[in-house]
């Protein structure tokens, strides 16, 4: 691999697996491998998925708004963003999971199960069909249309996670402010497409 491939394609997913496992070690040396370790990963990978998920999510709308090499090289890579938010929300799954079976006082309510639980039937299928081979066999409209769903229904449930938490906890602000940005990126890059034709 040569040095630039590191900062494209897979390269993104080789240091996103890297800054995973960093976060996994940190929890590990911090709080041990039992339930508060545990509890720390869910949290750590949770802002790392909503870092990854943004950046793919207002990928196209940065290049409309700004071009400029870092928003070209955005776009280019926005399906191994993507990938790299697969990649950190299953590690994240996994993790809810493994607290499920140590920590007795651990459940998830219905709401959550069946709407977290959706959530990641759109990350499968997002991932599955990131390639272009998908494109192909989907066909263009129906793959944008799945994707655009996807991300949007995404979008809409790390939102519910996370603003109810930033209105209490300080911790929470930033992971918020990032969502909300990158949806008034979107509706920006809407307006400014509406307005050019």
């Amino acid at each position: 691999m040569t040095r630039s491939s590191y900062a494209n394609g897979p390269g993104i997913l080789v240091w996103a697996a890297l800054l995973i496992g960093a976060a996994l070690a940190h929890a590990l040396a911090a709080q041990g491998a039992g339930e508060e370790g545990t509890r720390l990963v869910i949290r750590q990978t949770a802002r790392i998925s909503v870092l990854y998920f943004s950046a793919a999510f207002a990928a196209s709308s940065l290049l409309r708004l700004r071009p400029a090499p870092w928003s070209r090289w955005m776009m280019r890579n926005r399906r191994w963003l993507g990938l790299s938010f697969a990649l950190s929300h299953l590690v994240h799954l996994a993790a809810i999971l493994l607290l499920l079976r140590i920590a007795p006082d651990f459940a998830i309510d219905t709401a959550t199960l069946v709407g977290g639980g959706l959530a990641y039937v759109f990350i499968a299928l997002l991932a599955a069909t990131s390639f272009d081979g998908a494109v192909r066999r989907l066909g263009v409209r129906t793959w944008r249309a799945l994707h655009k769903t996807g991300m949007y229904y995404i979008w809409i449930i790390f939102t519910f996670s996370y603003l109810p938490r930033a209105l209490a906890s300080t911790p929470f602000i930033a992971p918020t402010v990032l969502l909300f940005s990158a949806l008034g990126l979107r509706i920006a890059a809407y307006r400014a497409a509406r307005q050019s034709r």
